[in-house]
């Protein structure tokens, strides 16, 4: 996510110049890989939040959880949002409130998720998108 391929707002005005916004669904993200996850929610959320601080790119990085993941905190590079309902919801404010006027990405596979996001203008990466490494992002 460079400003060179920045993309017009949905307002028509350009976007370049703003810091971008990632928004990440953590249940769908921590969800997406079996690896116990489910014994300790709140743990897997701050393991993924861990691993967004060091995302290689200058973004606005936001975690949204929500049930037993609720509560964790957020770290420098990483705000983390606690949904006080559905966390798609609480996705879908983020994207309309603060996404305006500048590039919104979304991680998740959620289809639903996905469908109301892009109404927004929004861009949409799967969980795999997380799978950076080095000098790769998101979109990389």
């Amino acid at each position: 996510m460079t400003g060179k391929d920045t993309p017009p707002s949905a307002s028509g005005s350009p976007a370049a110049g703003r810091t971008p916004l990632v928004v990440v669904d953590g249940a769908n993200v921590v969800g997406s890989v079996p690896d116990g996850w489910w014994r300790d929610r709140r743990g897997a959320a701050e393991r993924l939040r861990d691993r967004l601080r060091g995302y290689p790119e200058p973004v606005e990085m936001v975690l949204v959880v929500e049930g037993a993941a609720r509560g964790v905190a957020s770290v420098p590079g990483v705000r983390v949002e606690s949904a006080p309902g559905s966390g798609d919801d609480r996705i879908v404010e983020l994207v309309r409130d603060e996404g305006r006027g500048r590039r919104c990405l979304v991680v998740t596979a959620d289809r639903g998720l996905r469908a109301r996001v892009t109404e927004l203008g929004a861009e949409v990466a799967g969980p795999r998108a997380m799978n950076f490494g080095g000098n790769r992002g998101l979109t990389g």
